[in-house]
């Protein structure tokens, strides 16, 4: 008789799409799994009528998941890592950081549009892509936009925007990269720390063998640098905080955006032992807290 996994996923076209390509994996590395997605709506989903830093940040993406992990309804859950909130529990751990897919922020114009001169309204769900994004665009609005991407996409197309800031990774992973208009470098825009990445969550001392080779060594590095770096700074969806690391040549090379409170923000960069992820994170926030508090 074959072993089924459930598999926890937020609703949303995104999310379903991320979540199918783990049951996808898991499926084909086990003939003996059958894997069940089970849809399960978080208060982040309900509330699209304010920002989350005012109805208590990222962890409403998560916490019905959370509870359908520790009660045992569901095996695993599938996240956007940058999702996720910094603090992580023990007894619910990621047990597997996904290959990542294009990290990078990206302008979407509406249907029919080119880009051009730009200072219209932007919808842009992030102090961190608005603060940097005002470098880029001086003259344009920069307006607040919740909802999952086909909820914002509708908005732009129906006129409520002239732009949206989203995340490359999204768009791709729903089947809607056709819609960006321009990439963002990650020198213009720095990502939120574990963008692109899924994070897999599991329950603590639970067999899941059948994620072998899933996880990839050099995501889990990024991961922890990034996410280590903004945890250190306090950092979450009131903050502009960013991080973003990248493997070269065996060596972990991380990026990091520390937001003075003046309305001011400075990059800086440290390179170390993969193996040292978490420390190297710590130590660049530590750095720059120094360097750049006024």
């Amino acid at each position: 008789m074959k072993r089924q996994i459930v598999i926890g996923s937020r609703g949303s076209r995104l999310a379903l799409a991320q979540t199918a390509q783990v049951a996808s994996y898991i499926e084909a590395a086990d003939p003996e799994i059958i894997v069940e997605i089970k849809k399960i709506e978080t208060t982040g989903d309900k509330r699209l009528d304010v920002t989350l830093d005012k109805i208590g940040g990222k962890g409403l993406f998560v916490k019905e998941l959370d509870k359908a992990l520790m009660e045992g309804e569901i095996h695993l859950a599938v996240h956007s890592l940058k999702d996720m909130p910094m603090e992580e529990s023990d007894e619910i751990p990621v047990v597997a950081y996904s290959k990542r897919e294009d990290p990078r922020d990206v302008l979407v114009l509406p249907r029919g549009k080119q880009e051009g001169k730009y200072g219209g309204r932007i919808g842009c769900s992030s102090f961190r892509r608005r603060l940097q994004a005002e470098r880029l665009f001086p003259g344009a609005d920069f307006v607040p936009v919740r909802g999952n991407i086909l909820t914002r996409l509708e908005k732009l197309d129906r006129g409520e925007f002239d732009a949206l800031i989203l995340a490359a990774a999204g768009l791709k992973r729903a089947g809607l990269s056709h819609r960006i208009s321009r990439y963002f470098s990650v020198e213009e825009i720095l990502p939120a720390a574990g963008q692109g990445i899924l994070a897999v969550q599991g329950r603590k001392g639970q067999d899941v063998s059948f994620l072998a080779g899933y996880g990839q060594p050099a995501s889990e590095a990024a991961a922890l640098a990034e996410r280590a770096f903004v945890r250190r700074l306090d950092g979450g969806c009131t903050s502009p905080v960013a991080a973003y690391a990248e493997t070269v040549e065996g060596r972990l090379h991380l990026k990091g955006l520390f937001y003075n409170g003046t309305g001011s923000y400075f990059i800086g960069e440290k390179t170390g032992r993969m193996e040292q992820a978490e420390e190297l994170g710590i130590l660049l926030a530590e750095e720059m807290e120094r360097k750049y508090t006024r």
